[in-house]
């Protein structure tokens, strides 16, 4: 059984008796759904038949919350391994149905918006974080457009000038770290990615906000908080703790970022993403509202925060237990960049090609997010089966990237080799490898991830020789919905 900070079962009972006190407030609605929802299949036969398989439960309203809660893949493995690619399960009164394998995925994602929704989704899980008028709380053609918004801003000419700040970020947080010693490595990476997308994807304004006070990485913790299984399941309103800090996190957050917005516009403009959200205009002509940028601000934070700081940590313990990976990533510095190693420069990125085979292969087997998901809103049909409007369906990379069909019998084996002469692109149109997700849902930050990482780890490899805490190689913490690392402490040595 996989080991679990006491803290984590602390958290997690406390979760469960809230989630049990809410379930009296509500069950009176839920069991009129349900007996609507009961009547609505006894009248229509076809498509009772056609349903997905259910994964059958004896605790009325929960359903398989707390299995799938304590270890997600492993559940639809399971699931997957005894009904198929398609199946269906109920978890605190809605019902999610699964698509597992090439195959199957295909649906979901080519799929449009107006078929299988996403704001029906996300909105209860993003506004409250990011705020009203961005992202999942408007429609989604205009989610497109502040999507393009992003795009503009994030190009080639601008990541050129990153390398050399996210180098600069990263040589100066790990000073502090000494000679040798053991440090949680997901803590330090999660507290540098803060400094380093701030500075490349807000401005200096921003960026200075966190070298001047704590105060506002205090706040991005709470913020970042809200983001839990708990907003996933539940109306956003109800009192948790972590509702309350997230609420009053981003009230705060909104009159900092106010401030900086304001003072942007009476100076001089300046060539970064602040600038482009200033500047640019709908299709209508009409500029982004600074309650628009600030939001837009706060979720490009999260977004270049979260993919990066989970995925550095876990690429620092995998090339920690392959001692000969980690040697040859620092060998590959040498012959790309000269022994004496210079400062970074982009254009040396893309011949790091060992170092962007690691990435890959760990975002392969610990994508930042478990499940992507949609709102069926109308009747859809998959590999024999109908799925009716008010499922919520999903698909999930951390399995899609584990099948044996697809990855063969080392499909659970740290392997960068495996994409040798392999196209990611490629992989990623099968529906099988899909941690930036794929088509017309693809991440709009993925090549500043990729930019953010190699940069971080370039200059890791070349400072640090990393092994692993007495063996101890951290298991999956499903308490959150970006699956991090439980306990990451690594050791470390400084090269000479």
């Amino acid at each position: 059984m996989d080991y679990v900070p006491e803290k984590l079962h602390s958290q997690s009972a406390t979760t469960l008796t809230i989630v049990a006190a809410t379930i009296g407030l509500i069950i009176t609605l839920l069991t009129q759904r349900l007996k609507s929802t009961s009547a609505s299949v006894k009248g229509n036969d076809l498509v009772l038949q056609n349903l997905p398989p259910v994964i059958p439960h004896s605790v009325p309203f929960l359903g398989h919350a707390v299995a799938f809660g304590q270890d997600p893949i492993n559940f639809l493995k399971t699931a997957y391994d005894k009904y198929g690619p398609v199946f269906s399960f109920t978890m605190v009164g809605s019902t999610f149905t699964y698509l597992v394998g090439s195959d199957a995925s295909a649906l979901f994602f080519n799929s449009k918006n107006e078929d299988l929704n996403a704001e029906d989704v996300y909105s209860r899980l993003t506004t409250p974080v990011f705020g009203k008028g961005v992202a999942y709380d408007v429609p989604n053609q205009l989610f497109l457009e502040q999507k393009k918004i992003f795009k503009t801003g994030l190009n080639i000419a601008r990541f050129r000038t990153h390398v050399s700040l996210i180098e600069d970020e990263t040589r100066e947080y790990f000073k502090a770290w000494g000679h040798k010693g053991e440090r949680d490595i997901f803590e330090a990476l999660s507290e540098l990615i803060i400094l380093t997308a701030s500075r490349c994807l807000h401005g200096s304004e921003v960026r200075d906000l966190f070298t001047e006070s704590s105060k506002i990485s205090e706040l991005y913790k709470d913020l970042d908080g809200g983001f839990n299984q708990l907003a996933w399941l539940l109306p956003g309103w109800l009192p948790f703790p972590s509702f309350l800090k997230r609420d009053r996190a981003r009230l705060e957050m909104e009159k900092m970022f106010r401030k900086v917005i304001s003072a942007r516009r009476a100076s001089e403009p300046k060539d970064d993403m602040l600038q482009t959200l200033i500047d640019s205009t709908y299709k209508n002509g009409s500029h982004l509202t600074d309650q628009e940028i600030v939001g837009m601000l706060i979720g490009l934070l999260m977004a270049g925060q979260h993919t990066s700081s989970t995925t550095s940590a876990w690429l620092g313990f995998f090339i920690s237990r392959h001692k000969h990976v980690q040697e040859a990533l620092y060998e590959e510095q040498k012959l790309v960049c000269g022994e004496a190693f210079p400062p970074l420069a982009y254009d040396q990125l893309k011949d790091m090609t060992l170092l962007e085979r690691c990435i890959k292969e760990t975002l392969r087997l610990r994508p930042p997010l478990m499940t992507v998901m949609r709102m069926v809103r109308s009747p859809q049909t998959v590999l024999g089966y109908t799925i009716p409007p008010g499922h919520q369906i999903c698909v999930s990379p951390s399995v899609n990237h584990t099948l044996n069909s697809t990855w063969g019998e080392s499909a659970e084996e740290f392997d960068p080799d495996r994409f040798l002469g392999v196209s990611a692109t490629t992989i990623s149109e099968k529906f099988a490898y899909l941690p930036f997700g794929a088509g017309r849902h693809r991440c709009i930050g993925e090549f500043f991830a990729y930019v953010q990482i190699k940069v971080i780890w370039s200059v890791l490899v070349r400072t640090f020789e990393f092994e692993l805490a007495d063996g101890y190689f951290p298991p999956v913490n499903y308490q959150t919905m970006i699956h991090t690392p439980t306990d990451p402490v690594i050791r470390y040595r400084r090269r000479v």
